[in-house]
């Protein structure tokens, strides 16, 4: 039999009239209109005391402010104005612009040193140890065989690695890719590797770099530069920046971080003689002086610790802003803190403990070597107690305005952190990328003010006390058992 059939107007109109949903489609309507209407009543109400509240906060924020003197508030804040704004700011903006001012006489000086580097053309050893790096091995090389300086050997150091690196440097060893794939079956750490492939080394000079790095195709040569400017530097550290830098908050901060610490602040102390660090990033080494130094020793902080080595011998090391390197950085904070607790302690191991000795008048004392080691020691370590204590003074002295204090003292740190910015336009080749940071400036104050410093002062008390750092996991615990008992 044929269905009649009903157009979808007729059918609705049946439905909303059919005693059994006559009910149901009118009262939940009215129901939920009429809870719409509360909710939107009382989100009203509730938004209007919100708004209230922070008027009335900053009504009396800027009526505490009113009350302060400009003198009272550079008492207040002394250790921003009379400690981080010297150091961090004065001091840089004068080294910066004197160099810049001096740019002219600098390119010369490089391409006279270019000249003679290519007249020489030594044989340059790439020295890249890790573990599990099998996915980064690849990349790394590619990124090599497009550098603009060609005459180099590839030695790869496998730490005992247990995914694919073995399998991978095989082909690209018989490839021709790289020239030596060394394996340690038993892991020995970064320094035990280092010195494994360092003996294998041909080259005239060593480059150091980590295999989850890429490199500038000029990086190579600019950082091999300083070497033939000067003929006693025997150390030459490369400008490490942030390849992850838009994956999350975290990795944007550390990329400003690295743009401001150590492309600008690595600068101002190479030229003012008291550069301490090479990056184990990117670093490059006369093999020889490699040799009398004893090559790398065991444990955390081993970058630090080799480049004091080579000042104690009485050569100089610089630090070369053009040769660009590209790294990842963690993208959580749990891993970025666990990294510089790492990083932290070594100051206290290598500096307070193995290098004392550039702290006392010894026969081999040097006025620049003392400033150098002094520098990090009071900037990076005691001042982060002299902040600690500042902040529960500040809490006891403005009890009652506590929040007001932090928060003017926030808006001090994000004007320095416009500073900072410039600093870092004056001196990046990047700055489409520096301009892209720019909107974490804000964040900045609380990351380098307060989670960095926490960090630190945990690591040093961890060291000072503990000695922690002989038990990181990041050095195999016999290395770090072998490093205690020797005192290294």
């Amino acid at each position: 039999m044929r269905q009649p059939k009903y157009t979808t107007e007729k059918t609705e109109k049946r439905a909303k009239n059919h005693p059994s949903t006559r009910h149901h489609n009118t009262y939940p309507s009215s129901y939920s209109q009429h809870l719409f209407s509360c909710f939107t009543e009382l989100s009203h109400v509730e938004r209007e005391k919100r708004m209230f509240s922070i008027a009335e906060h900053l009504n009396d924020f800027f009526d505490w402010i009113s009350t302060l003197s400009f003198s009272s508030i550079v008492n207040t804040y002394w250790f921003l104005f009379f400690i981080e704004m010297p150091r961090y700011y004065i001091l840089e903006y004068l080294v910066i612009g004197n160099r810049l001012m001096k740019r002219n006489r600098i390119d010369k000086e490089k391409e006279y040193a270019k000249y003679f580097l290519y007249r020489e053309n030594p044989l340059i050893s790439i020295l890249v140890p890790g573990k599990n790096e099998g996915k980064h091995i690849f990349k790394m090389v590619n990124s090599l065989a497009e550098q603009t300086y060609r005459n180099y050997e590839i030695i790869v150091v496998d730490d005992g690695s247990d995914d694919d690196t073995k399998l991978i440097c095989n082909d690209l060893y018989r490839a021709g890719y790289i020239t030596h794939y060394l394996r340690l079956d038993t892991r020995g750490g970064k320094a035990a590797a280092s010195n494994y492939g360092a003996q294998m080394a041909r080259g005239k000079y060593i480059v150091c770099l980590d295999a989850d790095s890429s490199l500038d195709r000029d990086a190579l040569e600019k950082i091999l530069l300083p070497f033939y400017i000067d003929g006693m530097v025997k150390g030459v550290g490369g400008c490490v920046k942030v390849r992850n830098y838009k994956e999350t908050i975290c990795s944007s901060l550390q990329a400003f971080e690295y743009l401001k610490r150590i492309q600008v602040g690595r600068i101002v102390t190479s030229e003012l003689g008291i550069y301490h660090i090479i990056s184990g990033a990117f670093g490059a080494f006369e093999r020889q002086t490699l040799k009398e130094v004893g090559y790398w020793d065991i444990g955390p902080g081993l970058d630090g610790d080799l480049t004091q080595k080579i000042r104690k011998a009485g050569y100089k090391v610089k630090f070369a802003e053009d040769a660009i390197c590209m790294t990842n950085v963690p993208t959580k904070w749990y891993k970025l803190y666990h990294q510089r607790i790492r990083w932290s302690r070594s100051l206290v191991r290598f500096r307070l403990r193995k290098h004392a000795d550039i702290l006392l008048p010894t026969k081999n004392w040097s006025i620049l070597n003392w400033i150098s080691n002094m520098e990090s020691v009071v900037f990076d370590c005691f001042l982060n107690f002299l902040w600690l204590w500042y902040i529960i003074k500040l809490a006891i002295t403005f009890n009652t305005h506590i929040i007001e204090v932090l928060a003017l003292g926030y808006f001090i740190r994000v004007c320095f952190s416009q500073l900072a910015f410039i600093l870092v336009l004056m001196v990046s080749e990047r700055k489409k990328d520096v301009w892209f940071l720019y909107r974490y400036l804000p964040l900045m104050s609380p990351y380098t003010g307060y989670f960095l410093r926490i960090a630190r002062l945990s690591a040093h008390l961890q060291e000072l006390f503990f000695r922690r750092s002989y038990k990181d996991a990041w050095n195999p615990e016999k290395t770090s058992r072998y490093a205690q008992l020797e005192g290294i």
